[in-house]
């Protein structure tokens, strides 16, 4: 299976390879499962201090799940961009990181 990368389509899609599709599914999915808890802790009136930690750790798997798809974006669809001379990647990267660091 040839490899796409996200940035050479006008529609900007990518194919994973099906570990870091497993990954990126799986870390979802925990995440998911974290938001399911914070609802019920809510609908059993958890205590305040019980939701807000669990919350934190929610932004703290959501931020790990944005490195790792960084990590996997900088090591595949930007690299592959330069090498071929597409310096419009970096532009874009940069866009990302200055909304990312808000």
């Amino acid at each position: 299976m040839e490899k796409k990368c996200c940035c050479e389509q006008p529609h900007k899609t990518k194919e994973r390879s099906e570990k870091e599709y497993k990954d990126l599914m799986n870390r979802l999915k925990r995440i998911e499962g974290q938001v399911r808890g914070i609802q019920n802790m809510l609908e059993q009136d958890a205590y305040c201090m019980d939701v807000i930690t669990q919350v934190s750790a929610v932004n703290a798997a959501l931020n790990s799940f944005n490195r790792v798809l960084l990590s996997n974006h900088l090591k595949t669809c930007v690299a592959e961009n330069i090498r071929e001379g597409n310096d419009d990647v970096i532009d874009e990267l940069i866009t990302l990181l200055q909304k990312l660091m808000k």
